[in-house]
This record gives structure tokens, C-alpha cells and sequence, in this order.
């Protein structure tokens, strides 16, 4: 696993191709912030999956290492695991990203900052502790030299499980989407680029509703526990819907990839027959919560709706991740 940086030292990058430089202005990116390893494969994963086989370059920023999560899978709970607990992760997210098609993933660089109160919480190296400017600094850098189009993070609502790391991924995506393109902050970490799309990822409740009714239905006992059937009446709203029909596998092989953290028996991700989970939810929603081309209340099939249709200008102080008016080359649209 090819890999530069590391913990502490700024960005780190492994994948596919792992190439640095720009993206060609005709390339259609997509860039995804996620927190821990194995977000990126419960978030979007079939989306991203389905945009790298339209030849979309797909760019995956992770902010930790997660050497704080739980060993959830028993079988993987031994103390050569405990021991090893970054190294394992990070194989695991090489094998979750080979699945979905990243083209490159890169780690930003902080510690797992653990839940509030922890002694994790509490270290200077932790990303919850990681002065926001630096943060910042890292995750400009990166939109800089990957040139996206389009970002994806995390919504701005997240009182059901407020974790500090995820809390931060949605703070550092905001202010860096607009500190890319200007030339007076960060004039170290690459010519100024502005993507012209910011995202966030939701999982409106309907489909948890949906879920539950498939098991009763089945005469199945669901995984869902009064606490989170009270939380079922919760509706996120999206603007963007994008149909995953025959990328729906993608998610549950990445989640498996991930063997730390995810039993391939729980119930709540794998309790249903994989041919009756595609039915409930062939497709993935996102909200548009940002655009430079146009508004955000909109309704759309397409993460890269507006911008199909013109490519990227080289950045420049006159014209910051401006438009072409001439068509590029695209992928097929869904069908």
C-alpha cells in the first residue's frame, strides 16, 4: 500500500493510482470527506461507485485513523488486533476503497478524537483538537490539487450522534469550499480552485421505516429497538437523488471490508437478503447545500447536474474554478 504521510504530518495518500498533480480540466472529480475508516463505506459508497465506473475520478479525504473505534465483529476482538489497531484499519480502508473505486484516498493526517470527555478527546493530536485553520489549510490543499467539481460531506444536522470528528468533517468542508478559490488564504497550498457544488450526505428516515416494515413483513425480528423507531419520525431533506440500481452490492461488501467494525452477522446490515435491501432502496439522497452555478433548491438526478455540460478554467485570479463554455467530454448519464 503505497502511502505519504502520516499521522501528525499532513495528508497521506494511498489507492488505486495515487497519482499527484492536476486533474485534467476535461475530468469530471469528485471529491468525499468522510471522518473515520469505514464512513466512507456507509456513506454514499454506492454513488461513489457508480460515478468511478462512468469514469468520474473519484478522490476520497479521511480525516483519521479511527484508532478508536470498537472492535464490534468477535471475531476479530484478539489482542494482536488491539495491538495493531491502526495498521489493521488502514488495510481495512485500502480493501473498503478497492471495492468502491476511489481513485485515491487521502488521510488527513489527525488522531481519532474519541466522544466527548474522552481521554482520546483530549490529546493535542486528535482531530477535535487540531487548530480549524490548520484543518482547513490541509483539506484546501487537497481541493487544490484534486480540482473537484463537486464535494460531498456531512450535514450540518447530526444530533442523533454528534461525534466530535464529524462534527469538524462538516465544519472544515464548509469554510474550505470557499477558502479554495481565494487567492489571499492558504497562498501555500496550491493555486487557488473553486469547486463549484457542496453536498451533504442523508439517509432520510422513510428508508429506516421501510426497513423495519420489510422485517415484520418477513416475520423477521427487526434491529430496531424502541430508541431508534422513536427516531424513524425524522425526515432529512435532499435535493438530489441518484438512482444505484446495480451499485447496491458496493456498500455491503465495502462495510465488510471493514471487519473491525463491522459484524458480517449484525442484523442491522445484513439482516435482510441482499435482493429484498436493493428493492427498498435502489437509490442514495444528497443535498445540495452549496453551488456557484445556480440554486440549491432544486430537484435533480445528478451530483454533476449543471456542470456536465462545461469543464473547469484553469484557476486564475480572474477566473476561480469559473466555466468553459464549451462542452467536455462527460460520462453516460444514469440509465
Amino acid at each position: 500500500m503505497a502511502q505519504r504521510g502520516g499521522e501528525g504530518d499532513g495528508p497521506g495518500h494511498f489507492g488505486a493510482t495515487a497519482k499527484v498533480g492536476w486533474v485534467p480540466d476535461e475530468r469530471l472529480c469528485l471529491l468525499s470527506v468522510h471522518a473515520h475508516p469505514d464512513d466512507e463505506s456507509s456513506k454514499g459508497a454506492s454513488t461513489v461507485a457508480r460515478y468511478h465506473a462512468q469514469g468520474v475520478r473519484t478522490v476520497l479525504v479521511c480525516c483519521t485513523g479511527g484508532e478508536e473505534g470498537d472492535i464490534l465483529n468477535p471475531a476479530m476482538d484478539t489482542p494482536e488486533v488491539r495491538a495493531d489497531i491502526g495498521r489493521v484499519r488502514m488495510a481495512e480502508l485500502k480493501a473498503a476503497t478497492d471495492i468502491i473505486g476511489y481513485d485515491e484516498t487521502v488521510m488527513l493526517g489527525y488522531r481519532d478524537s474519541g466522544m466527548p470527555g474522552s481521554e482520546a478527546n483530549a490529546r493535542p493530536d486528535s482531530f477535535a483538537q487540531a487548530p480549524l485553520d490548520e484543518a482547513v489549510g490541509r483539506l484546501v490543499a487537497v481541493i487544490r490539487r484534486e480540482r473537484p467539481q463537486v464535494m460531498v460531506t456531512y450535514p450540518d444536522e447530526q444530533t442523533e450522534y454528534p461525534h466530535p470528528d464529524h462534527l469538524r468533517v462538516h465544519e472544515i468542508s464548509l469554510v474550505a469550499f470557499d477558502a479554495a478559490g481565494d487567492p489571499a488564504r492558504y497562498p501555500d497550498a496550491g493555486a487557488p480552485f473553486a469547486p463549484l457544488k457542496l453536498y451533504y450526505s442523508v439517509w432520510p428516515a422513510e428508508r429506516f421505516r421501510q426497513i423495519h416494515a420489510k422485517f415484520l413483513e418477513l416475520g423477521l425480528e427487526s434491529p430496531f429497538d424502541e430508541k431508534r423507531l422513536a427516531r424513524l419520525t425524522r425526515n432529512d431533506p435532499f435535493t438530489t437523488t441518484i438512482d444505484v440500481l446495480g451499485f447496491q452490492s458496493v456498500r455491503g461488501e465495502a462495510l465488510k471490508a471493514h471487519a473491525t467494525q463491522v459484524d458480517p452477522k449484525s442484523p442491522f446490515w445484513f439482516g435482510l437478503p441482499p435482493e429484498v435491501l436493493e428493492d427498498i432502496h435502489p437509490v442514495e439522497q444528497f443535498r445540495l447545500a452549496q453551488s456557484r452555478i445556480g440554486a440549491v433548491d432544486v430537484t435533480e438526478d445528478d451530483l454533476f447536474a449543471g456542470v456536465r455540460d462545461a469543464t473547469i478554467s484553469p484557476p486564475g485570479p480572474e477566473n476561480l474554478g469559473g466555466l468553459h463554455p464549451h462542452s467536455a467530454p462527460a460520462p453516460a448519464p444514469p440509465h
